[in-house]
């Protein structure tokens, strides 16, 4: 499992654009983990799935919400990765209206959920292999701090917990 002073994982992941500029098409564009995270502070956070009740309620809502206070931390980027399709993800932005606040990224197959080692099963739910929910803060693609949630929590990986982290 990943942990503090550990690299992100090289992986791809994807993210939807309705708009095309700085080198990205309309529609899905893959995003480089390593290379999009290289000499960046990004507030990341994992979610079991798009629309699910507590991630649209409170988790997303609370990155959007304390966008600025991130800036104002010195973090670049929020990142929302969820083992979704690009498409999902990028009506589930628009339906959270995450605009150029919090990029949400697919992570389709699960390949980097799986190589962070922060996945959760959740087949018998009919949701086949998941992310786990947690949120780190990653500096120069590597993991500063690692806040993991216990099974059907959320109380350690909310924006204000990884804020507190981002200011200290």
């Amino acid at each position: 499992m990943i942990k503090v002073g550990d690299t992100l994982p090289a992986s791809t992941l994807m993210e939807y654009s309705e708009v095309e500029g700085e080198g990205c098409s309309i529609g899905p564009n893959a995003v480089d983990v390593s290379k999009a995270s290289a000499g960046k502070t990004i507030a990341l956070f994992a979610l079991p799935g798009a629309y699910t009740p507590t991630c649209s309620a409170k988790h997303v809502p609370g990155y959007v919400e304390h966008f600025a206070e991130f800036k104002a931390a010195g973090v670049d980027e929020i990142w929302c990765v969820s083992v979704n399709d690009a498409f999902v993800m990028g009506a589930w932005a628009r339906d959270q209206k995450t605009g150029t606040k919090v990029r949400m990224l697919a992570d389709g197959s699960a390949a980097f959920t799986q190589a962070t080692g922060l996945t959760l099963d959740l087949t018998s739910r009919g949701m086949g292999l998941r992310s786990n929910r947690y949120s780190m803060l990653v500096k120069n693609g590597k993991v500063a701090t690692l806040n993991i949630e216990g099974p059907g929590k959320f109380e350690v990986s909310d924006a204000q917990t990884l804020l507190a982290q981002a200011k200290g």
